[in-house]
Order: C-alpha cells, then sequence, then structure tokens
C-alpha cells in the first residue's frame, strides 16, 4: 500500500491523484459522485480528467476541500452542432423503438465504444447527437484530495 504523501505537498505531474468529489448542477441535482465508494485515481497530467478539474485538483493539499464551479469551456466543453448527425431510421433496430432522448452505442472502426442520444427523429431518419451528455453545462465540484501517490 501506498505511503501518504506529505500533507504539505500539493500533486506534480506524473503523481497520482486520489480524490473524492460530488458534481452538481446550477440548480443543485447531482449528476456524478464518489459518495458510498472508492475516490477516483488519476494521473496529473495526463489529461484523464475534464481540464478544470484537474487544474483544482493540482493546487489542493491531501485532506483538503474545496467547491469549484466550471463553465462548460472548462468542463466538458461546448455543445458543437457539427456533432449531431444525420442517421437512417432503417438502419437502426425496430425494437425499443427509437424516441428522443434514446442513449444508443456504437463500435467505432477502431473498436472504441461510441454513444450518440437522439436528437430528433423524422420520417426517414434520426438525428444522433454524439456531444458529451455534459457538454455545454456549467458544472460545480465539491473536491477533497485523499492522497497524493507517487507514480511507480
Amino acid at each position: 500500500m501506498a505511503e501518504k504523501a506529505e500533507k504539505s505537498k500539493t500533486p506534480d505531474n506524473g503523481d497520482i491523484a486520489v480524490v473524492h468529489y460530488t458534481g452538481t448542477f446550477d440548480n443543485g441535482d447531482k449528476f456524478d459522485s464518489s459518495e458510498g465508494r472508492d475516490p477516483i485515481e488519476f494521473e496529473i497530467g495526463a489529461g484523464k480528467v475534464i481540464m478544470g478539474f484537474e487544474d483544482a485538483v493540482k493546487t489542493m493539499k491531501i485532506d483538503e476541500e474545496k467547491t469549484i464551479k466550471l463553465d462548460a469551456k472548462n468542463g466538458y466543453g461546448e455543445r458543437d452542432p457539427g456533432r449531431i448527425k444525420p442517421f437512417p431510421k432503417d438502419k437502426l433496430p425496430k425494437s425499443p423503438e427509437p424516441q428522443k432522448g434514446m442513449v444508443l452505442s456504437f463500435n467505432a472502426p477502431d473498436g472504441r465504444k461510441l454513444f450518440a442520444t437522439i436528437d430528433r427523429i423524422e420520417a426517414d431518419k434520426v438525428f444522433l447527437d454524439f456531444n458529451h451528455p455534459l457538454a455545454g453545462k456549467p458544472l460545480t465540484f465539491k473536491l477533497k484530495l485523499v492522497n497524493i501517490k507517487k507514480k511507480e
């Protein structure tokens, strides 16, 4: 088990930050949380979490708590209308019936899973939104830096 880093230090690039968090919308509704489960762990500087989240954690010390508010640009980005694509309705499975807001998954040519939300339905096609579901939304995160692990 990794020892805790010195409590007065902040994480450096390459360190593994161990963070408990709760994410909420402006109206206070929770969209995600580590509450009741293990904290998340991510490498500082690796780009594995949203920019504003990582930037906040980089300035924290162990056991420090803070609340940050991120605009869309520093969260999941602005919504891009160019990421809404038409798709032939007859290429979708017949069941369940496609409905606005339904999330579909696809296999990308490189093997990654892609997700899209049905934006609207017309007679012979559906319009699939490939934007992240949280794109374009301001987000608030309550953070607690639990530990800093030195990369092995």
